[in-house]
């Protein structure tokens, strides 16, 4: 079989997509299991990957790993990676160190999504230039499946912590610092749409062989996904939101509570995984930040993942964020009136929930090559119906009428988004549009495209 590498020539690592394809069609071999939801996760890597990681690091550490004898080697999985493999490497506890080299060190093993050579060197750069500048962990060694990182003594945030009005306003402190950073890339707001574009134009080109993967995927392709994406590119072009560096992936698990450090701590949190950062528009990086409260990535069984849509912020909790963030991003914010405080809260407000849409967006597309290409054990495909049913209630939300899953049956939802869509097109003198988020005649485009994903997902559950 003939194949070659895709790879895009962009100004940020995650553009570089460097996917393995045919000639004429992405395609993915039948699963050996007659039901993935049977999948069961180790705790220990593969013979093949243990051995890779063991002779890495016996190459780059050196110190006692240059004498550590194979069958001593410590190696564990680490859960939460989505995009790539996590392992926690250590000397055991008879072997002293030698010199200065760490006794513990976190193996990264890039996904399929990620790899390329201009995606490798440009996000070893970045994260160089981060842990110099005390922004993220040490860097021990890189190779072109990965790399070695320091091991930081700390733990994953859970979703349900992103909630606690401390920790939100210490992400958003830390989220206002990485957008104020200086980075050596393409200043240009690029990498949202241009990695949606390539994203998309490979999954016009899947062709998945498992039937229940086969029976969603086509049905997906129905509902005009380049037209969907041409309206929401046309809603946020006219959406004012400041191009800063974006960190692009900022949900729980990317992350760390600090080992040692309290709950009142100040400086008790740091960012980690940067695969997906580039320059982008700041009301992404915010926007998908809310929707990861309604993700939960921490579960044994298949998907492997819960969601629960009305976790998504309240606006009093969006405000509570916002307002850190800006206090932290905008010297003269604390000077100004409460009323042109809450003015320019407002306004950002409006600007992060516009911007969540393309949150779904790309997540869903990225979810269906995820599920064509990587080796991670997760529901990709499973998830993808749930990014395309909360985008449909992003646009909802804000109007005369909200819901969640939890309060009304299916039907009722559909219901709802129905009688929204009818009256948007009929122009229906009984009711009255009063979202904060989207004008009419954009709600309007939102709703009559999404319907049909919002009425496909549905169908499938």
């Amino acid at each position: 079989m003939k194949t070659k590498f895709i790879n895009g020539v962009s100004s940020s690592p995650s553009m570089s997509l460097g996917l393995l394809v045919t000639e004429n069609a992405l395609q993915v071999q039948p699963d050996t299991q007659e039901d993935c939801e049977e999948l069961v996760r180790s705790d220990q890597p593969d013979p093949d990957t243990r051995r890779r990681a063991y002779m890495w690091c016996r190459e780059f550490l050196h110190g006692a790993w240059k004498s550590l004898a194979e069958d001593l080697f410590q190696i564990t999985i680490i859960r939460g990676g989505l995009s790539n493999k996590l392992f926690l490497c250590s000397l055991p506890d008879s072997l002293d160190c030698v010199g200065d080299e760490p006794r513990s060190i976190l193996l990264r093993l890039y996904g399929a999504i990620l790899q390329g050579a201009e995606a490798m060197v440009l996000e070893s750069v970045m994260f160089a230039i981060l842990a110099e500048r005390e922004l993220g962990p040490k860097l021990y060694g890189i190779f072109p499946q990965g790399r070695l990182e320091q091991y930081v003594p700390s733990r994953k945030l859970d979703t349900c912590e992103l909630s606690d009005s401390s920790i939100s306003a210490e992400v958003a402190q830390k989220m206002a610092r990485f957008h104020g950073m200086r980075m050596p890339f393409n200043k240009e707001p690029k990498w949202l749409f241009g990695t949606m574009d390539k994203y998309l134009s490979q999954v016009m080109r899947l062709n998945f062989t498992r039937e229940s993967h086969l029976r969603r995927f086509n049905r997906l392709l129905s509902y005009n996904l380049p037209q969907e994406m041409e309206m929401l590119r046309s809603l946020l072009k006219s959406t004012h939101s400041p191009v800063v560096f974006c960190h692009n992936d900022c949900q729980e698990g990317n992350i760390l509570l600090l080992k040692g450090r309290q709950s009142s701590d100040k400086q008790k949190l740091m960012l980690i995984d940067f695969e997906y950062s580039s320059y982008n528009y700041r009301g992404f990086d915010i926007g998908n930040h809310f929707c990861e409260w309604m993700y939960d990535y921490n579960c044994d069984e298949f998907p492997f993942f819960k969601v629960s849509a009305q976790n998504y912020p309240s606006k009093a909790q969006q405000l509570h964020f916002i307002e850190s963030y800006l206090r932290e991003s905008d010297q003269g914010f604390d000077g100004l009136s409460a009323e042109d405080q809450m003015k320019l809260k407002e306004e950002l407000y409006v600007e992060v929930n516009r911007f969540s849409l393309a949150s779904h967006f790309f997540w869903g597309l990225w979810s269906i090559i995820q599920a064509q290409l990587s080796t991670i054990k997760f529901g990709y495909l499973v998830s993808l119906k749930y990014f395309f049913t909360l985008l449909n209630i992003q646009v909802v939300r804000g109007t005369e009428k909200n819901f969640s899953f939890g309060k009304m049956s299916s039907g009722q939802e559909e219901d709802l988004i129905l009688t929204k869509v009818r009256y948007i097109e009929t122009g229906n003198s009984g009711l009255s549009w009063s979202s904060p988020l989207l004008s009419q005649k954009d709600a309007q485009w939102s709703l009559k495209g999404i319907i049909m994903n919002y009425m496909f997902v549905q169908e499938e559950q």
